[in-house]
């Protein structure tokens, strides 16, 4: 390796390390905790001790998003996650934040409606998306994995009203003491389904044509902008992506025409994930004005984010790099990085299951010297 090669990577790998400021927020460094999905709210939706603990624990990121939480009751998609629109549910998230702030963190919640991605074993409700047009696979409900069943599509006249819950639920998580919220406009859920060509079959004002696809995402954006703020309101998009069985045939020309739109609004960021290849996403970055958070590596994968695909994005112009599934078992994750000690491995079983085993009882790396002559 060349000395300015040498250079460059030493650069980039102290750069994941180095503070950056994001909206109003001073980072003390750039690793992110992505959102992931653990099922350990209270069944009508409110948030636990042991989530404050969860997300205390891991203070130490530049900044936490938290997992997906439902704007409405029909929005919920998964049972066991947490909502943020009632009284009760935004007062049991102040317990959360307060935790995060006291252990000098910095966190986001991720505002996710779930969409034709729902059943009404778990809401009591008909799930609703922009076509009558059913998700493929099986959804989660509380009694098992069911069949997704065919949605309600939503009247023109109903639309907004879906957009706005994003701003709404975005007072509210201010409310509760949150920096910021991120909009979930990825993975197959509502505001992804708008944009897809074959979950979004409308012949109207949200249908059809690319300008036509992008309105929801960019009226919900709109709305919480006004409701909490450019600086408190990122997105989180999956160009290409196939979650659920959307589909998108026209990649570029959509995503670009999107963060064209969101470039005016002035968001605190755009968050990325690895769901399309390298070159239309550096084509993406170069179409996004502001700050890029990526996610290097296919969410669900087969590989997990390391320092190593951190690096290589941070040498291509991401700003911030999000790990999902190494936080999970690494709550100190940013000192092993900073060190070098080994990432453990997280325990599948335990993803959704409830109680703390597998949530709570991960615990920082402890170094042994081995002591034999």
């Amino acid at each position: 390796m060349t000395t300015s090669a040498t250079s460059a990577t030493s650069a980039t790998s102290s750069a994941l390390l180095t503070g950056y400021r994001i909206g109003e927020l001073t980072l003390p460094n750039r690793v992110v905790m992505a959102p992931m999905t653990r099922g350990r709210a209270t069944a009508d939706g409110l948030a636990t001790a042991s989530m404050a603990t969860y997300y205390a624990q891991r203070a130490t990121a530049g900044l936490i998003v938290t997992g997906g939480v439902q704007p409405s009751l029909i929005g919920q998609s998964n049972p066991g996650t947490p909502g943020l629109y009632t009284d009760e549910q935004t007062a049991s998230w102040r317990q959360v934040t307060a935790a995060v702030h006291a252990n000098g963190g910095r966190i986001f919640a991720q505002l996710m409606h779930g969409g034709r991605v729902s059943h009404p074993d778990t809401t009591g409700l008909r799930p609703v998306g922009p076509s009558a047009v059913p998700a493929t696979g099986d959804v989660f409900t509380p009694t098992g994995p069911q069949p997704a069943p065919v949605p309600r599509a939503l009247e023109t006249d109903e639309v907004p009203e879906h957009a706005r819950s994003y701003a709404e639920a975005a007072r509210r998580a201010v409310d509760a003491g949150f920096d910021g919220v991120e909009l979930h406009g990825a993975n197959g859920y509502l505001i992804s389904q708008f944009l897809s060509s074959n979950a979004n079959r409308r012949t109207d004002r949200y249908g059809g044509p690319v300008r036509n696809r992008i309105r929801f995402a960019v009226e919900a954006a709109t709305a919480t902008v006004e409701a909490v703020g450019a600086a408190r309101t990122g997105i989180r998009l999956s160009p290409g992506g196939t979650f659920w069985g959307v589909a998108e045939e026209d990649v570029l020309e959509l995503y670009t025409a999107l963060l064209g739109e969101l470039a005016g609004l002035g968001l605190a960021y755009v968050h990325l994930e690895a769901t399309t290849d390298e070159p239309s996403l550096l084509a993406l970055r170069r179409a996004w004005p502001g700050t890029l958070i990526m996610n290097p590596v296919l969410p669900l994968g087969p590989k997990q984010v390391d320092r190593e695909a951190a690096d290589h994005w941070l040498g291509l112009g991401a700003e911030l790099i999000s790990f999902g599934r190494a936080y999970l078992a690494n709550p100190d994750l940013v000192e092993r990085l900073r060190t070098g000690a080994p990432i453990a491995p997280a325990d599948e079983a335990t993803y959704y299951q409830g109680g703390d085993r597998g949530y709570l009882t991960y615990s920082a790396y402890q170094h042994t010297v081995d002591q034999r002559p």
